[in-house]
């Protein structure tokens, strides 16, 4: 009986954005099944791990680096992992996510909680994380190995990212593939 090769350890993150991503990542439908052949999902939404684990081998990172909970996890991600994967426009620019940069923290603060009457009350905005004076594209927090863009990215080119680094090759995304939107 042959030996089973060592399966890579996976990561997904959702940062400040919209889960569109992992949706996305979803979309790989039967190509999941192959995948999860050769790598173990370590972290991520889909999986109910409270901690980011050491020796990640591949991480995916979706959304805007927005609060100081986000900047602590993506410095704590790119401790932990061989390659991160700045996954989805809001993480390789900020996108929809950094629309709020040109309104001062305070402002905003007060314009979505005070004035507009929401559910959540001043008090909630003790125990909430405080927002960054501006939402980050994932590499102005963090060094980056590879951009996937896309709003969200279309999963063949997840596909061809992730399957081009379980086999130990570089990224080489064709120019249809590195368009935004």
């Amino acid at each position: 009986m042959s030996k089973q090769p060592k399966k890579l350890r996976l990561a997904t993150v959702w940062l400040g954005g919209c889960s569109g991503c992992h949706m996305s990542f979803l979309d790989l439908d039967e190509l999941l099944i192959e995948l999860l052949e050769k790598v173990d999902i370590v972290y991520g939404p889909l999986v109910d791990t409270k901690q980011f684990p050491e020796d990640v081998d591949i991480c995916l990172v979706e959304g805007a680096v927005t609060n100081v909970e986000n900047l602590e996890l993506a410095r704590e991600i790119r401790t932990n992992s061989k390659i991160v994967i700045s996954f989805g426009d809001c993480a390789v620019t900020g996108n929809v996510t950094s629309m709020r940069n040109r309104i001062p923290v305070k402002d905003l603060l007060t314009a979505v909680y005070h004035e507009a009457q929401a559910p959540i009350g001043a008090e909630s905005l003790k125990i909430l994380p405080a927002l960054l004076k501006k939402a980050l594209p994932l590499h102005q927090a963090i060094k980056v190995d590879v951009y996937l863009p896309g709003c969200p990215p279309a999963p063949n080119r997840i596909a061809t990212a992730v399957t081009a680094l379980l086999n130990n090759q570089p990224v080489d995304l064709q120019p249809e593939m590195r368009t935004f939107g």
